[in-house]
């Protein structure tokens, strides 16, 4: 009996891609995720690796919303630096709130592209991930 074959069929392979919408899900929840920025310190950058990270081996269409997500977001720290640094100048609390604005409007409006089904590219970004 012991080397009598099993019929027991062998269990499919673990899935290892999206479907569409689900494409689109990730890919807008990589940008949108960057708001818990607002909430949570260099969440605006935590949010997006998190997604990016999860998913990116899974749909080459969330892997680039998550590098573009990314790449966006590790711009803007480094802008919101920038104008922390200015504050001592007097001119860094209103670029604070436009780095905010510009921030949450970009965010948003990719996170709807790519709810879309759209590619979505950042303005006047630096590709630290390519």
């Amino acid at each position: 009996m012991e080397n009598q074959p099993h019929n027991n069929p062998t269990p499919p392979p673990p899935v290892n891609y999206l479907s569409p919408s689900d494409e689109r899900m990730w890919g807008m929840l990589a940008h949108l995720s960057a708001l818990a920025g607002f909430i949570i310190p260099f969440g605006n950058v935590v949010g997006p690796i998190v997604v990016w990270q999860i998913q990116k081996d899974k749909s080459a269409y969330v892997d680039y919303h998550g590098k573009e997500a990314l790449n966006f977001q590790i711009t803007m720290t480094i802008a919101y630096g920038v104008a922390i640094l200015l504050i001592v100048l007097l001119i860094g609390f209103p670029i604070l709130i436009v780095l905010g604005l510009i921030s949450v409007v970009l965010s948003i409006l990719a996170g709807v592209k790519a709810n879309n089904g759209e590619y979505y590219k950042y303005p006047f970004t630096f590709r630290f991930i390519q």
